[in-house]
């Protein structure tokens, strides 16, 4: 079966940095409903599209393809005093964009009373490498469609 639009793609991938530093290796597969729904970076949907299982590629992605440019509008240095004992580098906390929306804030550093936040997601403005082996194609079925993800092993769970 070719990967199409309201197709279930099972892939397995490594996410490496330009200079081929593996950030990421995907223990378990994963597997995304195709075909526009955000559901992984698009292009790599475009890459799969029209393929089969076994098909195999690496994606060289510059930043604004990927996970986007750093915006340093999204950090934010707040008094220590605002936070709760044991606040720590790596830490996530929610708190609330400048357009009012919720946002999720990376503890980027702590210097002496202040605390360096930042909203980018931590692989913003790299350019990085996507090594990707589909190993499973189907159709989705209706009530993922309708839901715009994946259900069951390795998909989402409600």
């Amino acid at each position: 079966m070719k990967i199409e639009k309201n197709t279930a793609v099972t892939l397995r991938f490594k996410v490496s940095d330009a200079q081929g530093k593996l950030i990421e290796d995907s223990k378990e597969p994963m597997v995304y409903l195709h075909g526009g729904y955000g559901n992984t970076l698009p292009k790599i949907e475009q890459a799969l599209e029209g393929q089969e299982a076994g098909y195999q590629t690496t994606l060289a992605l510059q930043p604004e393809d990927a996970f986007g440019l750093r915006d340093e509008d999204l950090v934010r240095t707040i008094p220590r005093s605002q936070f709760p004992p044991g606040v720590k580098v790596g830490g996530q906390l929610e708190g609330q964009g400048s357009d009012g929306r919720k946002q999720v804030f990376n503890v980027a550093k702590i210097k002496g009373n202040t605390v360096i936040l930042d909203a980018n997601h931590p692989l913003a403005g790299k350019a990085l490498r996507f090594s990707l082996k589909v190993s499973d194609v189907r159709l989705a079925s209706e009530e993922e469609i309708a839901h715009q993800h994946v259900h069951g092993e390795h998909g989402h769970h409600h």
